[in-house]
């Protein structure tokens, strides 16, 4: 399969309404301190089916000018890929299950010193 989950994630999370605007991205080179931001990466994975299933594992970093903001902005992240995502189309992918790796725990960036909380999910998926 040749479909980047990032991408289909990135485009979920821009379509809920409760998720700030243009926050979601795979990429943090138009990134401004202080941008409340949710960043996803792809951190690993596996085929689980061959030519059929696969597991990626996301990492979502949750960065928020108010620490309070940026733990419930990620606890919110964190429930809709658990709690929503699975059974979906989105894109070229339909997602069969959502596990959680790690919840989201403080890790302030090292540079700004911004508030930021991340988590890891393991997304499992067949292209739709």
């Amino acid at each position: 399969m040749r479909v980047d989950p990032v991408e289909f994630l990135t485009d979920y999370l821009r379509s809920q309404p409760d998720i700030p605007k243009d926050s979601p991205t795979g990429d943090m080179g138009s990134r401004e301190a202080g941008d409340t931001t949710i960043y996803l990466e792809h951190s690993g994975g596996f085929r689980v089916v061959r030519d059929r299933m696969d597991r990626f594992d996301i990492e979502y970093d949750v960065y928020h000018v108010d620490r309070e903001q940026a733990v419930q902005l990620a606890l919110l992240v964190r429930e809709k890929f658990l709690e929503e995502l699975p059974g979906s189309v989105v894109g070229p992918a339909e997602v069969l299950d959502v596990e959680d790796i790690s919840t989201p725990r403080y890790y302030p960036d090292s540079t700004s010193r911004e508030h930021m909380y991340g988590g890891e999910v393991a997304v499992f998926f067949v292209e739709s």
